[in-house]
């Protein structure tokens, strides 16, 4: 299974934000506007974190933020945020964090499916810290390996 297709709308570069939960909520707005999900997905994903911890930061400087398919998912999504100033999400050893990737699917499977398609995407570390530096939504695309 492809990862979803990145359009601008699911791309924001330089985000300023004060702290985790907003670089989440940013990640839910490019996903919303992109009409991957509605509104109250960003809410989700930031719950889950609250309940099970950072395990969202899955490499030195990245994030994979995400919830469970639901009534928030309209269709499957992935959506970029770069941060200007990266921040903390109390993860002991891949704090701080420079991207925000936030992945919405509409099924359990494609779930696994879409999380291990982006694994093979960072297999080469220095992929994050090229996106974090990115100055285009094309350059991140390129990056990612997904189409507009």
């Amino acid at each position: 299974m492809p990862l979803p297709e990145l359009p601008d709308d699911a791309i924001v570069i330089s985000a300023r934000v004060a702290d985790w939960r907003e670089a989440v909520h940013t990640a839910g707005a490019a996903l919303v506007a992109s009409g991957a999900t509605l509104d109250g997905y960003g809410d989700e994903m930031v719950r889950m974190i609250e309940e099970h911890g950072p395990y969202v930061v899955i490499a030195p400087g990245l994030v994979l933020a995400h919830a469970r398919p639901g009534d928030q998912v309209v269709r499957d999504g992935l959506a970029v945020v770069t941060l200007a100033e990266p921040v903390s999400f109390g993860h002991p050893h891949n704090d701080p964090v420079r991207v925000v990737l936030g992945l919405a699917v509409a099924s359990v499977g494609g779930h696994l499916e879409s999380i291990a398609e982006l694994a093979n995407v960072f297999n080469d570390a220095s992929v994050i810290e090229a996106l974090a530096d990115a100055t285009s939504s094309d350059e991140i695309r390129r990056l990612m390996g997904v189409p507009a």
